[in-house]
Formats: C-alpha cells, structure tokens, sequence
C-alpha cells in the first residue's frame, strides 16, 4: 500500500494493490498486455463506511458503462473520483469481478507448488488488501473493471458476453480523486474471459499531484446529477 503524491508502480497480473490517493491527484492506469483488468474498489479515506456505489454512478448519469468524464459517485451521493480520460469509451460495472469458482478451469493452484505464480481471484486478491485496512467480506462492493467490454450474449435470457481484445498493451484510464480515497484493485480475468490459459496482463499505475475539479471541468458539465455530487465532495472537503 502507498500514500501517493506521486508514484509509479507496475501491478502484476494476478495481483492487488492498494494506495491513499490525496484529493486533487490524478491516477492513471496503463495495460501491459492485452486483456488487461483492473477490478476497483474505492473508499472515503477518512470514513471508509462511505464506498462506491455502481449501480447510483450508472443510473444518476443514464450509463451502462463507465467512460469519460462521467463521475464515480459515493453511496452517500457524493463524487469520489472523476474519470478524466481514457483511450477506450466503455469500462465494465455490470458483471462483477472473478470469485474462486471462476478459476476452476485452470485446475488446482496454491503457493506451496506455484509460489508467484499461484493462480488467485479477484475477490480474494481484494480481500487480501482489505484486511490490511482493517476492512473486509462486508466491505466488498460491486467493483469498476477498468478496460473491459460485455455486450449481450443475443439470447432470450439477456446474457451477457466478454470481448476479447477489446484491450490492448498502452491502453489506459485516468480517474482523478474528488475526496482523499483508499483505492483497491486486483488484476485477476475477469470472470466472463474465455481464456484457457491464465495469462493474467499487468497493469501500470502512475499517480500524479494535481488540483480538485474547476468550475468548467466536462465532469461538472456532463450531467446534472454530475455536478451535484462533485458539489457535495466540495461541500464536504471544507
């Protein structure tokens, strides 16, 4: 875990990190490899019983998807971090994040034989890092999985499918926080990746000072309901 102003940390594939990112900065997220995820969790620094609340952030800004310059919206209605570009329009909110069910495919795995190489998912990579906070199972929320693509699967049950190749190597996200956040996320498959083999893409994180959104940010004029929660974080920050 790091208390950021300014960083650059290379996250393996199959793996979690976590950091305090201070209110202003900016975080961006790189793929190493194609398919590349990072499955996020984030949290009020100082009051972590105020998290991300997905299905708020989608509805209040009539999305289905997380792109740019849409808000990431608190569960106390309060904009936690601004997502201020990305080389991709579409970011998966919808279906989750890998559980170890999701690895039975790979066949067994464990430290003892694999060491590194050990085959986690992201629900326990994340809980790994949560526990180092003091939180934990029911701090868990529906996570942001930054640069991945579902469409629906064209059946009568409404399933839906993963995009392969949707990511590649140097594609990236920025978000930039509106409240000082503890910031989780695993880079685990995604659950819906048909992918035989694991071969888990690392993701690169780069964190960068900077200041809170100004009066004329695309954030602040997307949606009303945008800068209403970018409003409050001010409100709160005083």
């Amino acid at each position: 875990m790091a208390d950021a102003s300014g960083y650059q940390h290379d996250v393996p594939g199959g793996a979690a990190w976590s950091l305090i990112l201070r209110r202003g900065s900016t975080l961006r997220l790189a793929a190493l490899g194609a398919d590349a995820v990072a499955s996020m969790l984030l949290y009020a620094a100082d009051d972590r019983w105020e998290r991300l609340n997905v299905p708020d952030t989608l509805k209040a800004q009539m999305s289905a998807r997380i792109h740019p310059p849409m808000v990431l919206m608190s569960d106390m209605g309060r904009a936690l971090a601004s997502v201020t570009g990305s080389s991709s329009d579409w970011h998966d909110a919808i279906t989750g994040h890998s559980v170890d069910a999701d690895l039975a495919r790979f066949g067994p795995s464990d430290y003892g034989r694999d060491r590194n190489g050990w085959r986690r998912s992201a629900r326990s990579l994340l809980l790994d890092e949560l526990y180092g906070h003091g939180l934990g199972e029911r701090d868990l929320h529906a996570t942001v999985n930054w640069f991945v693509k579902v469409r629906p699967g064209g059946d009568e049950r409404g399933t839906l499918g993963y995009v392969p190749g949707h990511t590649a190597a140097g594609d990236w996200v920025c978000l930039r926080a509106e409240q000082d956040l503890l910031v989780v996320f695993a880079t685990a498959p995604h659950p819906l990746d048909p992918a035989a083999r694991w071969r888990p893409a690392g993701v690169r994180a780069v964190v960068a000072p900077g200041d809170p959104a100004p009066a004329d940010d695309p954030s602040r004029a997307f949606r009303a309901e945008s800068a209403r929660a970018l409003a409050a974080a001010e409100r709160s920050a005083r």
